[in-house]
């Protein structure tokens, strides 16, 4: 059985990962989001367009924040728990 800091350990790589992975999410919604932009947009169909691609550009964004949020969060535990019992024992018998 893995002990609490291996546990954190992983949640926090896992949560780093998920983060990662909302970023790269991210960075081809504002891509695509750039390409419909640079289009000028004229026809009411593709101003719908171009709001549909801001709104699914700025989930995406929001959830890519809370995920890098969770994976600090995750870090910082994992570090704490990880460095709480590296003290030496000198002089408890």
């Amino acid at each position: 059985m893995a002990s609490r800091t291996e546990r954190f350990k992983a949640a926090a790589v896992k949560a780093a990962r998920t983060a990662r992975k909302w970023a790269q999410t991210a960075a081809r919604e504002a891509d695509r989001l750039l390409k419909e932009a640079q289009k000028r947009a004229k026809s009411d169909q593709r101003q719908r367009r171009i709001k549909a691609a801001l709104r699914r550009t700025g989930k995406v964004l929001k959830a890519a924040g809370r995920a890098a949020i969770v994976a600090g969060i995750a870090a910082g535990i994992a570090s704490a728990r990880g460095n709480h019992g590296t003290r030496s024992k000198k002089g408890k018998r």
